[in-house]
C-alpha cells in the first residue's frame, strides 16, 4: 500500500515513518510511504503557498495552485485523495477498515486557515477528521491515519491475533493485559489468567471487554 503526504512541514514526519511498527513494515515492503513539500509545487521564487483569502477575515488561505499540481502529479487511477480537516467525517474503525481496502492514499495536510474551497470541491475524494478539535496543521493527524491504515494491512503485526483483541474490531472495546511477575507490591493477577484452562480465559476476557465497554463506552453496545 502506498501513501504519499503532502504538507508543509515534512520534517514532522520524517521520527515517525522511520520507528515501531509503521518503519518495519516500510523496510518490510509492506508499505511504502512518501512525503512531499508542497513548496515543491510553487512557481514563484519565494516558493509561496498562502495568500489573504477575499472577503477578508483573519488568517491566512491555503492557494489552490501548488495543491493542484502536487495532486495531479501524483494521482493514479487506484488512488483516493484524502484532506485531513477538523470539519470532515471522523475517523473511527469502520472507515479505517475501509481505507486499508485502497492501494493508494494521497493525504492533504492543511494548514493557516484551510486550503482554497476550489481544492476540496475538485480534487478531495473525502475529508476526514481525527477528532473534535483543531491543530495547527494536518501533518499529524495524517500520521495518525497512516498509523491505524497500515496496522491493518496482512503481515504489519507480527501476530494477527492482535487484531481480534484490539478495542472496536467488534464494537467492544479492548481488555485488561497482565504480565509477569504475577504479583507486583501485592497486586495480583486474577486467577483465571493462571489456571491455564483456555475456554474459562476467553470467556473472562470476553466478559471483561463488555464491562469495560459498559462502563467507559455504553454508546457502543447495541440497544
Amino acid at each position: 500500500m502506498r501513501f504519499d503526504v503532502l504538507t508543509l512541514f515534512p520534517a514532522m514526519l520524517e521520527g515517525f515513518l522511520a520507528e515501531s511498527m509503521v518503519g518495519k513494515s516500510i523496510q518490510r515492503g509492506i508499505v511504502e510511504a512518501n512525503v512531499h513539500n508542497l513548496r515543491s509545487w510553487t512557481t514563484d521564487k519565494h516558493q509561496i503557498t498562502d495568500d489573504r483569502p477575499f472577503g477578508g477575515g483573519a488568517g491566512m488561505g491555503m492557494k489552490p495552485g501548488p495543491i493542484f499540481g502536487a495532486i495531479e502529479e501524483l494521482k493514479r487511477e487506484d488512488s483516493q485523495v484524502i484532506y485531513l480537516a477538523p470539519d470532515g467525517e471522523k475517523l473511527d474503525h469502520s472507515l479505517v477498515l475501509e481505507l486499508a481496502k485502497v492501494p493508494h492514499l494521497i493525504l492533504l495536510s492543511g494548514h493557516y486557515e484551510g486550503v482554497d474551497e476550489r481544492v476540496r470541491e475538485s480534487l478531495i475524494d473525502r475529508e476526514v477528521s481525527i477528532g473534535d478539535y483543531v491543530l495547527t496543521n494536518g501533518t499529524l493527524p495524517a500520521a495518525v491515519l497512516i498509523d491505524a491504515v497500515a496496522r491493518q494491512l496482512p503481515g504489519v503485526l507480527g501476530e494477527a491475533q492482535s487484531l481480534e483483541q484490539d478495542s472496536f474490531s467488534d464494537g467492544l472495546l479492548g481488555l485488561p493485559q497482565y504480565t509477569r511477575p504475577a504479583n507486583f507490591r501485592g497486586m495480583t493477577v486474577p486467577d483465571v489468567l493462571l489456571s491455564g484452562d483456555h475456554a474459562k480465559i476467553e470467556a473472562w476476557r470476553q466478559e471483561q471487554r463488555r464491562l469495560r465497554t459498559s462502563e467507559r463506552r455504553p454508546d457502543l453496545l447495541p440497544d
